[in-house]
């Protein structure tokens, strides 16, 4: 299983976060909300199986960030198990 960690000490902003994303999975592509981001979650972008994890996401981060988790969490249920997501 292929395994891809996002760093919150580096990721500045949800945009941050998409350009970030975009430069692993999309080949050119950029997304720019997280409609996008499902889109190429549950798609051709994702190499499945994978497991990412968000690390160094404290308490208020988790808030500020809670619908990304949420898209993660929500995708790892529809994908049953060929995409694990985790926060460390």
């Amino acid at each position: 299983m292929n395994k891809t960690t996002f760093d919150f000490n580096e990721i500045v902003d949800q945009s941050h976060f998409l350009r970030q994303f975009s430069e692993r999975f999309a080949h050119g592509e950029t997304f720019y909300d997280l409609d996008e981001l499902w889109d190429a979650v549950m798609g051709p972008a994702m190499p499945l199986p994978i497991e990412v994890e968000f690390i160094h996401l404290g308490a208020g981060q988790k808030r500020r960030y809670g619908a990304l988790i949420l898209l993660f969490e929500e995708a790892e249920a529809e994908l049953e198990g060929r995409l694990l997501f985790s926060i460390r």
